[in-house]
C-alpha cells in the first residue's frame, strides 16, 4: 500500500502543490501541506482502501489543511475575499474534483514561480525539480552528483528567498512576461542538458532527468500553445531525445553522432519534434530545434546547418555557438576551414577551460593527417573534462593518434 500511495502522491504532487500555493500564496508551505496530505493517505488508505479517485482525495486533503492555515493566521473576512471563497464554498469531506482550466492556470503559476528570476540558477533547477519533477532531496542529489545536505539548504533557501521577495504566484503578463519566461526555458534545458551529457560522473547520459525535462516541456507547451519559443524548446528536446538510445553502447561508452547507428533513434519522438517545430518561431530554441531536425534527416545537410549556427550567433552570440558552427563548416567544407574558425577561438576566455575546444580542434588536426598535434590536443581535453566516459574516449583517441 505504502509504494502505491507514494506512486500516485509523485504523479500528482506537482498539482496538489500548485492548487494549494494558489490559497496560501507561498511554494514552502504548499509542500508541506501537500506531504501532509501524503501522511494522511499513508495512515488512512490502508484502513478505507484506495479512493476511486485518489488525486482528488489528496486535493481536497491538502486544501483543507490549507484553509484551516489560512483561518488561523489571518482575520476571517479579509483571507476569505481574498481567495474569493465563503464557508460554504469550503471542501467537503468528500474529494472535490477541479475544474481542467483551474489545473492548468495553477499548474502554469508553479512553473513560474518555481523558475523566478529572483532565484540562482542551481536554485531554480533544484526547485523546480522539486516541485514539478517530484524528484526527493536525495534523487536531486544523485542526479547532479552534488551532497544531499547542499542541496537541501539550497531548496530551503530557494523557498524562503521566494517568501522573503513577496513574489506573487501569478503567470507575469506585460513586459515582465518574455524574461520570465526566458527563466522557465533556461531551466527546463539546464536539466536536459545535464541529463543528455553529465558535466561530471561516471555515466555519460541520465536518462532520467531528459525524461523529466522533456515531461516538463511537454506540459509548457499544453500550458501555453500561443508561444512559438515554448514550442521550440519542446521540439528541441524531443529531437535531442530520440538520440538517446544510440549515444552509448553496450558498456555505457560514448558513440559519436557520426558512429551511432540511426536505426536505434528514436522514430515517433523525431516525428513529435517535427510537429512541435510546425509551431515554433525563430528564437533560439526553435533555431536549434532547427538543427537538431537537420540531423534527423537521412542525409545531413551540413551546409544548411552551418547556416542555422550563424543565424543562431546573430541571436545569441557566444563563443561556445561559434565553436558548434565550426564543426558544421568543416564537414560542409572541409576540416581546414573549421580549423581556422577553431583557431579564431583559441583566446575565448569563455573557453578556456572547456574540454570541448580542444577535442574539436583535436577531431580537425586528425582529419587533416596532423596526428601528432592531435593527440596532444585530445589528451588536453581529457584532462579538462570532469566525465569519466568521455574522457576514456578522448584518451582513446589520443592514443589512436599516436
Amino acid at each position: 500500500m505504502t509504494e502505491t500511495v507514494e506512486a500516485v502522491f509523485r504523479i500528482e504532487s506537482a498539482r496538489i502543490i500548485a492548487g494549494v500555493a494558489r490559497i496560501v500564496r507561498d511554494v514552502g508551505i504548499a509542500e508541506e501541506l501537500a506531504q501532509d496530505a501524503l501522511v494522511a493517505a499513508l495512515e488512512q488508505w490502508p484502513e478505507s482502501g484506495v479512493p476511486d479517485k485518489p488525486g482528488a482525495w489528496l486535493m481536497a486533503t491538502a486544501k483543507h489543511r490549507a484553509i484551516d492555515l489560512v483561518r488561523r493566521k489571518e482575520t476571517y473576512a479579509r483571507k476569505l475575499a481574498e481567495v474569493g471563497r465563503t464557508l460554504e464554498d469550503m471542501p467537503s469531506p468528500e474529494p472535490e474534483i477541479a475544474e481542467a482550466d483551474d489545473i492548468a492556470d495553477d499548474l502554469l503559476r508553479l512553473i513560474f514561480t518555481a523558475c523566478h528570476p529572483v532565484l540562482s540558477t542551481e536554485a531554480r533547477v533544484a526547485l523546480t525539480l522539486r516541485l514539478l519533477g517530484g524528484l526527493t532531496t536525495e534523487e536531486i542529489a544523485r542526479a547532479f552528483l552534488a551532497a544531499e545536505p547542499t542541496v537541501a539548504q539550497r531548496i530551503v533557501r530557494a523557498k524562503r528567498t521566494l517568501a522573503k521577495a513577496g513574489v506573487p504566484f501569478e503567470v507575469p503578463y506585460g513586459a515582465d512576461r518574455e524574461a520570465r519566461l526566458a527563466s522557465v526555458l533556461e531551466v527546463i534545458y539546464l536539466v536536459f542538458n545535464e541529463g543528455y551529457s553529465a558535466t561530471a560522473g561516471d555515466d555519460l547520459v541520465r536518462p532520467a532527468l531528459c525524461e523529466d525535462a522533456l515531461r516538463l516541456a511537454r506540459v509548457l507547451a499544453a500550458l501555453m500553445p500561443e508561444e512559438p519559443e515554448v514550442h521550440g524548446l519542446a521540439a528541441l528536446l524531443e529531437f535531442q531525445a530520440s538520440r538517446l538510445g544510440a549515444r552509448t553502447g553496450p558498456d555505457g561508452e560514448p558513440v559519436l553522432l557520426a558512429d551511432q547507428n540511426r536505426a536505434k533513434w528514436n522514430r515517433m519522438l523525431i516525428h513529435r519534434g517535427v510537429e512541435a517545430l510546425r509551431r515554433a518561431g525563430h528564437g533560439p530554441y526553435s533555431v536549434q530545434a532547427a538543427i537538431a531536425a537537420c540531423h534527423a534527416q537521412s542525409d545531413t545537410d551540413w551546409a544548411m546547418i552551418a547556416a542555422l549556427y550563424g543565424r543562431l550567433m546573430t541571436l545569441t552570440p557566444s563563443p561556445v555557438v561559434e565553436l558548434n558552427r565550426a564543426v558544421a563548416v568543416s564537414k560542409a567544407e572541409g576540416p581546414a576551414a573549421g580549423l581556422r574558425l577553431v583557431d579564431a577561438l583559441a583566446a575565448e576566455p569563455a573557453l578556456r577551460e572547456y574540454h570541448l575546444l580542444p577535442s574539436v580542434r583535436g577531431d580537425l588536426l586528425e582529419r587533416l593527417g596532423r596526428e601528432e598535434e592531435a593527440r596532444a590536443e585530445f589528451e588536453r581535453a581529457a584532462s579538462l573534462t570532469r566525465n569519466a566516459r568521455e574522457r576514456e574516449l578522448l584518451l582513446a583517441r589520443a592514443a589512436r593518434s599516436a
